[in-house]
């Protein structure tokens, strides 16, 4: 398995990107999402996933661990493939896409091309408690750069809210209040619990 590649962006698009590593070059498959990301950047690290098929080896490119992770949740879903599951990324982002999921929100889930109101209730059955027992991973740069965030994040865990829930009220208070320091972020989200 190849968990990431580390090199040069050789050529962009929003559909795929040429990431050259030791003198190889690499096809890799990415959504809008990650296009976005790296679109300014001349090199840089995408976590992957590696499809084996009878007819092609394909590999996916995601530019956070939360997206690799949500992707390889989707692919587990009966009926959704590696192809919709990168376009379900590219209409929203990865913490969206759970969000709705964890929500039962299946009219968003239906207004991504390619998914109707099955797919979207049996995604909804399938996930939503894997996603509640296992919350996306999160980038180690993401971290480092957002500590308030993770700060009041682990505190609220630390006071037995679930990671998913603090986080999804984390982002609705920091939406309104961006400038707050940890703690009146912590009371201001537990008060909105």
């Amino acid at each position: 398995m190849i968990s990431f590649l580390k090199g040069k962006f050789i050529q962009k698009t929003p559909a795929q990107v040429w990431i050259e590593v030791g003198g190889v070059g690499y096809e890799v498959n990415i959504s809008l999402n990650t296009y976005s990301k790296i679109e300014p950047l001349s090199e840089g690290m995408l976590y992957t996933h590696l499809l084996i098929r009878e007819d092609a080896h394909l590999l996916f490119g995601f530019f956070d661990l939360s997206e690799r992770d949500i992707f390889q949740q989707l692919i587990g879903v009966s009926g959704i493939g590696a192809s919709t599951a990168r376009v379900m990324l590219s209409y929203m982002k990865p913490e969206e896409l759970a969000g709705a999921i964890l929500r039962g929100d299946t009219r968003s889930l239906e207004a991504i091309k390619g998914i109707g109101k099955k797919t979207a209730e049996r995604m909804v059955l399938e996930l939503k408690d894997k996603l509640a027992k296992h919350p996306l991973e999160t980038n180690n740069s993401t971290l480092i750069n957002n500590t308030l965030h993770q700060d009041s994040l682990n505190a609220l865990m630390a006071l037995g809210i679930s990671r998913q829930a603090a986080s999804l009220a984390l982002e609705k208070v920091l939406k309104n209040h961006p400038d707050l320091g940890a703690e009146e972020l912590i009371k201001l989200t537990l008060r909105s619990l």
